[in-house]
Protein backbone atom coordinates (compact mmCIF):
# COMPACT_ATOMS: atom_id res chain seq x y z
CA UNK A 1 0.00 0.00 0.00
CA UNK A 2 1.20 3.65 -0.81
CA UNK A 3 1.42 5.77 2.65
CA UNK A 4 0.29 9.75 2.45
CA UNK A 5 3.90 10.81 1.50
CA UNK A 6 4.53 8.70 -1.68
CA UNK A 7 0.87 9.54 -3.17
CA UNK A 8 1.97 13.63 -4.03
CA UNK A 9 5.29 12.79 -5.42
CA UNK A 10 3.74 9.26 -7.22
CA UNK A 11 0.88 11.97 -8.69
CA UNK A 12 3.49 14.68 -9.70
CA UNK A 13 5.38 11.93 -11.82
CA UNK A 14 2.32 10.89 -13.48
CA UNK A 15 1.28 14.18 -14.36
CA UNK A 16 4.87 15.03 -15.73
CA UNK A 17 5.01 11.97 -18.06
CA UNK A 18 1.63 12.76 -19.08
CA UNK A 19 2.89 16.24 -20.13
CA UNK A 20 5.95 14.81 -21.80
CA UNK A 21 3.95 12.43 -23.81
CA UNK A 22 1.92 15.21 -24.50
CA UNK A 23 4.69 18.05 -25.56
CA UNK A 24 6.02 14.52 -27.71
CA UNK A 25 2.80 13.92 -29.53
CA UNK A 26 2.63 17.74 -30.41
CA UNK A 27 6.21 17.71 -31.86
CA UNK A 28 5.23 14.34 -33.66
CA UNK A 29 2.02 15.69 -35.48
CA UNK A 30 3.72 19.19 -36.15
CA UNK A 31 6.54 17.29 -37.67
CA UNK A 32 3.68 15.11 -39.56
CA UNK A 33 1.82 18.24 -40.49
CA UNK A 34 4.94 19.38 -42.45
CA UNK A 35 5.02 18.92 -46.33
CA UNK A 36 7.86 18.54 -48.55
CA UNK A 37 8.61 18.55 -51.80
CA UNK A 38 11.13 18.20 -54.73
CA UNK A 39 11.55 18.67 -58.60
CA UNK A 40 14.05 18.50 -61.62
CA UNK A 41 14.27 22.19 -62.50
CA UNK A 42 16.54 21.42 -65.45
CA UNK A 43 13.88 18.41 -66.33
CA UNK A 44 11.24 21.09 -66.63
CA UNK A 45 13.22 23.30 -68.50
CA UNK A 46 13.34 21.15 -71.20
CA UNK A 47 9.78 20.92 -71.87
CA UNK A 48 9.77 24.89 -71.84
CA UNK A 49 10.20 26.00 -75.67
CA UNK A 50 10.90 29.40 -74.35
CA UNK A 51 14.10 27.99 -72.81
CA UNK A 52 14.97 26.09 -76.44
CA UNK A 53 15.01 29.58 -77.63
CA UNK A 54 17.28 31.39 -75.43
CA UNK A 55 19.21 28.25 -75.74
CA UNK A 56 19.34 28.48 -79.58
CA UNK A 57 20.20 32.77 -79.11
CA UNK A 58 23.01 31.67 -76.54
CA UNK A 59 25.07 29.05 -79.07
CA UNK A 60 24.54 30.83 -82.08
CA UNK A 61 26.37 33.93 -79.83
CA UNK A 62 29.27 31.47 -79.13
CA UNK A 63 29.67 30.07 -81.94
CA UNK A 64 30.69 33.55 -83.60
CA UNK A 65 32.62 34.83 -80.47
CA UNK A 66 34.16 30.66 -80.61
CA UNK A 67 34.98 31.47 -84.76
CA UNK A 68 36.96 34.75 -83.99
CA UNK A 69 38.93 33.42 -80.94
CA UNK A 70 39.81 30.96 -83.08
CA UNK A 71 40.96 33.15 -86.17
CA UNK A 72 42.86 35.34 -83.59
CA UNK A 73 45.11 31.93 -82.26
CA UNK A 74 45.39 31.33 -85.68
CA UNK A 75 46.66 34.91 -86.90
CA UNK A 76 49.13 34.22 -83.93
CA UNK A 77 50.00 30.96 -85.33
CA UNK A 78 50.76 32.43 -88.88
CA UNK A 79 52.98 35.55 -87.76
CA UNK A 80 55.06 32.92 -85.47
CA UNK A 81 55.60 30.52 -88.38
CA UNK A 82 57.12 33.42 -90.32
CA UNK A 83 59.21 34.65 -87.67
CA UNK A 84 60.85 31.39 -87.03
CA UNK A 85 61.46 31.37 -90.90
CA UNK A 86 63.06 34.78 -90.87
CA UNK A 87 64.28 35.03 -87.34
CA UNK A 88 67.78 34.85 -88.22
CA UNK A 89 67.72 37.30 -90.70
CA UNK A 90 66.69 40.28 -88.31
CA UNK A 91 68.10 42.04 -86.37
CA UNK A 92 67.57 42.14 -82.05
CA UNK A 93 65.33 45.32 -82.64
CA UNK A 94 63.68 43.50 -85.11
CA UNK A 95 62.51 40.22 -83.76
CA UNK A 96 61.77 42.19 -80.62
CA UNK A 97 58.74 43.92 -82.35
CA UNK A 98 57.85 40.21 -84.29
CA UNK A 99 57.74 38.74 -81.17
CA UNK A 100 55.71 41.77 -79.50
CA UNK A 101 52.95 41.49 -82.87
CA UNK A 102 52.73 37.62 -81.98
CA UNK A 103 52.22 38.10 -77.87
CA UNK A 104 49.12 41.00 -78.38
CA UNK A 105 48.19 38.96 -81.59
CA UNK A 106 47.85 35.80 -78.67
CA UNK A 107 46.77 38.14 -76.01
CA UNK A 108 43.68 39.35 -77.73
CA UNK A 109 42.70 35.78 -78.22
CA UNK A 110 42.87 35.25 -74.43
CA UNK A 111 41.48 38.56 -73.21
CA UNK A 112 38.53 37.61 -75.67
CA UNK A 113 37.81 34.44 -73.94
CA UNK A 114 37.78 36.03 -70.21
CA UNK A 115 35.42 38.47 -71.55
CA UNK A 116 33.07 36.39 -73.39
CA UNK A 117 33.31 33.32 -71.31
CA UNK A 118 35.07 33.87 -67.99
CA UNK A 119 32.56 33.04 -64.84
CA UNK A 120 30.93 37.00 -65.32
CA UNK A 121 31.41 36.76 -68.91
CA UNK A 122 29.36 37.91 -71.56
CA UNK A 123 27.75 34.50 -72.24
CA UNK A 124 27.10 34.12 -68.59
CA UNK A 125 25.27 37.54 -68.12
CA UNK A 126 23.45 36.84 -71.77
CA UNK A 127 22.25 33.75 -69.95
CA UNK A 128 20.86 35.72 -66.93
CA UNK A 129 18.92 38.00 -69.35
CA UNK A 130 17.34 35.16 -71.34
CA UNK A 131 17.09 32.78 -68.79
CA UNK A 132 15.78 34.54 -65.68
CA UNK A 133 12.61 35.41 -67.08
CA UNK A 134 11.73 31.48 -67.95
CA UNK A 135 12.95 30.88 -63.86
CA UNK A 136 10.57 33.60 -62.61
CA UNK A 137 7.64 32.08 -64.34
CA UNK A 138 8.51 28.39 -62.68
CA UNK A 139 9.34 30.21 -59.60
CA UNK A 140 5.01 31.43 -59.82
CA UNK A 141 4.00 28.27 -60.13
CA UNK A 142 5.89 27.07 -57.51
CA UNK A 143 4.23 29.37 -55.46
CA UNK A 144 0.89 28.70 -56.30
CA UNK A 145 0.82 25.01 -55.56
CA UNK A 146 2.81 25.81 -52.32
CA UNK A 147 0.02 28.20 -51.07
CA UNK A 148 -2.52 25.34 -52.30
CA UNK A 149 -1.16 22.40 -51.11
CA UNK A 150 0.74 23.16 -47.93
CA UNK A 151 4.41 22.54 -48.75
CA UNK A 152 6.93 24.25 -46.13
CA UNK A 153 9.79 24.12 -48.56
CA UNK A 154 10.04 22.43 -52.35
CA UNK A 155 13.76 21.24 -53.37
CA UNK A 156 15.60 21.32 -56.50
CA UNK A 157 16.84 17.79 -57.64
CA UNK A 158 19.21 19.07 -60.59
CA UNK A 159 22.31 18.18 -61.61
CA UNK A 160 23.62 20.55 -59.16
CA UNK A 161 21.87 19.21 -56.14
CA UNK A 162 23.68 17.39 -53.33
CA UNK A 163 20.02 15.27 -52.70
CA UNK A 164 21.48 11.86 -52.45
CA UNK A 165 17.78 10.14 -52.34
CA UNK A 166 14.51 11.27 -53.09
CA UNK A 167 11.39 9.51 -53.20
CA UNK A 168 9.34 10.06 -56.49
CA UNK A 169 5.89 10.41 -54.53
CA UNK A 170 7.37 13.77 -53.56
CA UNK A 171 8.38 14.84 -56.98
CA UNK A 172 5.84 17.52 -58.52
CA UNK A 173 8.20 17.90 -61.31
CA UNK A 174 5.22 16.73 -63.91
CA UNK A 175 2.98 18.99 -62.13
CA UNK A 176 4.54 22.18 -62.48
CA UNK A 177 5.06 21.05 -66.47
CA UNK A 178 0.97 20.55 -66.13
CA UNK A 179 0.47 23.66 -64.42
CA UNK A 180 2.79 25.76 -67.37
CA UNK A 181 0.71 24.25 -70.06
CA UNK A 182 2.84 21.91 -71.42
CA UNK A 183 2.91 17.74 -71.37
CA UNK A 184 5.21 15.97 -69.17
CA UNK A 185 7.70 13.52 -71.51
CA UNK A 186 7.52 16.04 -74.28
CA UNK A 187 10.77 17.55 -74.39
CA UNK A 188 12.60 19.70 -76.57
CA UNK A 189 15.92 18.37 -77.83
CA UNK A 190 18.85 20.98 -77.80
CA UNK A 191 20.85 21.34 -80.93
CA UNK A 192 24.37 19.72 -81.04
CA UNK A 193 26.82 20.35 -83.13
CA UNK A 194 28.67 17.45 -84.61
CA UNK A 195 29.50 13.98 -82.76
CA UNK A 196 26.75 15.28 -80.58
CA UNK A 197 28.32 17.92 -78.99
CA UNK A 198 26.23 20.27 -77.01
CA UNK A 199 27.40 24.09 -76.63
CA UNK A 200 29.52 23.72 -73.32
CA UNK A 201 31.27 20.58 -75.17
CA UNK A 202 32.18 23.10 -78.32
CA UNK A 203 32.94 26.29 -76.02
CA UNK A 204 35.37 23.56 -73.43
CA UNK A 205 37.03 22.08 -76.60
CA UNK A 206 37.92 25.05 -78.66
CA UNK A 207 39.09 26.77 -75.16
CA UNK A 208 41.14 23.96 -74.02
CA UNK A 209 42.52 23.67 -77.62
CA UNK A 210 43.23 27.32 -77.39
CA UNK A 211 45.58 27.14 -74.32
CA UNK A 212 47.49 23.63 -75.31
CA UNK A 213 48.26 26.33 -78.71
CA UNK A 214 49.41 29.49 -76.31
CA UNK A 215 51.56 26.75 -74.13
CA UNK A 216 52.56 24.91 -76.97
CA UNK A 217 53.98 28.24 -78.71
CA UNK A 218 55.16 29.90 -75.54
CA UNK A 219 57.51 26.76 -74.95
CA UNK A 220 58.66 26.58 -78.01
CA UNK A 221 59.35 30.55 -78.28
CA UNK A 222 61.28 29.99 -75.08
CA UNK A 223 63.19 27.06 -75.99
CA UNK A 224 64.32 28.86 -79.94
CA UNK A 225 64.94 31.83 -78.36
CA UNK A 226 67.42 30.30 -75.15
CA UNK A 227 69.16 28.29 -78.08
CA UNK A 228 69.68 30.28 -80.70
CA UNK A 229 72.52 32.34 -81.70
CA UNK A 230 71.53 35.96 -80.90
CA UNK A 231 73.10 35.79 -77.32
CA UNK A 232 72.73 38.70 -74.59
CA UNK A 233 70.95 40.72 -76.97
CA UNK A 234 67.76 38.69 -77.68
CA UNK A 235 64.99 38.53 -74.81
CA UNK A 236 62.25 36.17 -74.79
CA UNK A 237 58.79 37.17 -75.67
CA UNK A 238 56.09 38.47 -73.61
CA UNK A 239 53.16 36.24 -72.05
Amino acid sequence: MISTMQTPMLILRKVSLALCLLCAGAIVSTVSAQKYAYLDSEYVLSHLPQYADAQTELNSLAKDWLTEIEEKLEAAAQLETAYRAERVLLTPEMRRKREDAIASKRSEATDMQKAKFGVEGELFQKRQELIQPVQDEIFVVLKDLSAARGYMVIFDKSKQSNMLYTNPKYDISDRVIKELGFKPGEIIEEETEERGETLQDRVDGALDKGKEKINDTKNDMRNRVGSAGGGATDRPSKH
